[in-house]
C-alpha cells in the first residue's frame, strides 16, 4: 500500500497550524507542523517530505531565509509560500529563491488544494525524470535547454525518450520558443550524434530554389543553374535534417518530401536518376497544421508522416518559472561577449520581467537582456534599461502610488490599487490578478469585501 504523502506545516502561529493540519488531515495526506525557520530546517534534515507550507514572515528565521537552507538539503522538494503581504516582489523573491508557488492569507483552501495536487504531481515528475536519466546514462545532455518549469521538464523528459530512437519529430510552438534548440537536443543525443546536422529553413527560399536547396539540381535544370549541384538531403547522409517552418512548404514540395520519408529516395531536379539516402527527419513549425490539412494547404500524408513523435514547446508566458534562469544565462552570455562586468538585475527590474507576457518569447527576452546589458549605466540592470514595451509596465502599476495621499491606512492603498488596476484593464478580472500578482480567486474575495 502507498505511503500518504507527507507534508510539513511552517508556521509561528499555531491556531494556524492546527487548522492546516486538520485539512490536509481530512484530504488523506500526512501532515507535520514546525513553528518556526529553524525547527523547519531541522525536520528536513531528519526525515523527507514531499511538500512543504512555508509561512514568509516568522520571529525565527523567516521563510526567505529557511527556503534557502531547506533548499541546500532536499533540493527537489516543492516549497509552498504562504504570507498575508501579497505583493509581486514578494513572490518573484520566492521564486528567485526555489519556491514552487505563493498563496496568500487568508488562504482559499481550495486553491491550497489544488497547488498541492500540483506540486506533488511536479515533484513525483522530477524524481521520475531524474532516475530515467540514470538508467539512460550521460549521454543525454540537455544542459543548453533552461527548465524549472513543469512544462519544460515534461518536455526534456519526452526527449529523454525520443532522442535515441530514429523517429520523425515534429516540432511545434509559437515563433521564439526555442524549437530549433529542441532540435539541435535531439540530434545531439542520438545514434546519429557524430553525422551531419543539416538545417534548412522552409520559409526563406521561394518554391523553386527551396526545391533545389532540398533534393539539388544538374547544370542546366533551370535557369542560373550553371553547374551541379547536391542538395541538402545528400548533405544529411547518415545523419539528421531539421526542416523548420515546414507549414511554409508549397504543394509541389510536400510531394516531393513525401516521397523521402516514404522511400528515403529522391530525384534531383533535371536528372533521372533516383538518390537514396540515410536520414532523420526533424520538422518544426509555428503554424496550426491540422487547420492547414483541413483547409487544403497542407497533405493530410505529409502532416502524418511528420507527426510520428508529437513535441509542443510551450511559449514563455507559459512557463514564467524559467525567466530568472534565462535572464540569469543571457547575462552571462552578452556581458561577456560586450564586454562588461555585470552584477545582476534589480528586483523591480525582475518583477517587470515576470509581469510583461513576452509575444516574442525566449527570442525576445534575449534581445530584451542584450539591449539591458549594452544600456547599462551601472553594475545592475534596473527598468530604465529595457525596451520602452516593458517600461511601460511600471509606468501602469505605480501611476496610482504617486497620487495616494499621506496617512492613508495599508488596507485602504490595497482597496485604491486593485480598484485603479481594474479600472486600467477595464474590468478584466483575470488581467487585473496578473497585474497585481494575485490569483483571480483572492482577487474577487478582496471585491467581496468592497461590496464590488
Amino acid at each position: 500500500m502507498n505511503e500518504k504523502p507527507r507534508i510539513l506545516i511552517v508556521d509561528d502561529e499555531e491556531s494556524h497550524r492546527l487548522m492546516l493540519r486538520a485539512v490536509l488531515t481530512e484530504e488523506g495526506y500526512a501532515a507535520a507542523e514546525a513553528s518556526d525557520g529553524r525547527e523547519a530546517v531541522t525536520a528536513v534534515e531528519k526525515e523527507a517530505f514531499d511538500v512543504i507550507l512555508l509561512d514568509i514572515r516568522m520571529t525565527d528565521m523567516n521563510g526567505i531565509e529557511a527556503l534557502t537552507e531547506i533548499r541546500k538539503i532536499s533540493p527537489l522538494v516543492p516549497v509552498l509560500i504562504m504570507t498575508a503581504y501579497a505583493s509581486v516582489q514578494t513572490a518573484v523573491e520566492a521564486l528567485k529563491a526555489g519556491a514552487f508557488d505563493y498563496l496568500t492569507k487568508p488562504l482559499d483552501i481550495e486553491e491550497l488544494k489544488i497547488l498541492i495536487e500540483k506540486a506533488l504531481e511536479h515533484y513525483h515528475l522530477r524524481e521520475e525524470n531524474i532516475a530515467l536519466k540514470e538508467r539512460l546514462g550521460d549521454r543525454f545532455d540537455f544542459s543548453r535547454i533552461v527548465a524549472r518549469s513543469a512544462k519544460m521538464e515534461s518536455l526534456l523528459e519526452t526527449l529523454s525518450l525520443v532522442a535515441p530512437s530514429d523517429a520523425t519529430v515534429l516540432i511545434m510552438g509559437e515563433s521564439g520558443t526555442g524549437k530549433e534548440l529542441v532540435a539541435n537536443a535531439i540530434h545531439q543525443n542520438s545514434p546519429r550524434a557524430g553525422r551531419p546536422f543539416i538545417k534548412v529553413s522552409c520559409a526563406a527560399l521561394p518554391e523553386t530554389l527551396l526545391e533545389s536547396e532540398l533534393f539539388g539540381h544538374e547544370k542546366g535544370a533551370f535557369t542560373g543553374a550553371v553547374t551541379r549541384r547536391e542538395g541538402r538531403f545528400q548533405l544529411a547522409h547518415g545523419g539528421t535534417i531539421f526542416l523548420d517552418e515546414v507549414g511554409e512548404m508549397s504543394p509541389a514540395v510536400q510531394t516531393k518530401l513525401l516521397r523521402v520519408l516514404q522511400e528515403k529516395e529522391f530525384q534531383p531536379l533535371g536528372s533521372t536518376r533516383t538518390v537514396t539516402v540515410d536520414i532523420r527527419v526533424l520538422a518544426a513549425t509555428n503554424r496550426d497544421l491540422e487547420a492547414e490539412v483541413k483547409s487544403g494547404r497542407f497533405r493530410e500524408d505529409l502532416y502524418y508522416r511528420l507527426n510520428v513523435v508529437p513535441l509542443v514547446v510551450p511559449p514563455l508566458r507559459e512557463r514564467k518559472e524559467d525567466i530568472p534562469p534565462l535572464v540569469e544565462h543571457f547575462l552571462v552570455v552578452y556581458q561577456e561577449k560586450n564586454r562588461k562586468s555585470m552584477k545582476g538585475i534589480s528586483g523591480k527590474a525582475l518583477d517587470l520581467l515576470m509581469r510583461y507576457e513576452w509575444p516574442g518569447n525566449v527570442r525576445e527576452l534575449e534581445n530584451c537582456i542584450e539591449r539591458a546589458v549594452i544600456m547599462a549605466r551601472d553594475e545592475v540592470i534596473i527598468p530604465a534599461d529595457f525596451p520602452p514595451a516593458i517600461q511601460k509596465l511600471l509606468q501602469e502599476g505605480e501611476r496610482e502610488g504617486f497620487d495616494l495621499p499621506s496617512g492613508i491606512s495599508l488596507a485602504e492603498m490595497e482597496k485604491a490599487l486593485i480598484m485603479k488596476t481594474l479600472e486600467e484593464t477595464s474590468g478584466n478580472r483575470t488581467r487585473a490578478a496578473e497585474l497585481l500578482g494575485i490569483n483571480r480567486r483572492t482577487l474577487q474575495n478582496k471585491l467581496k469585501e468592497y461590496g464590488q
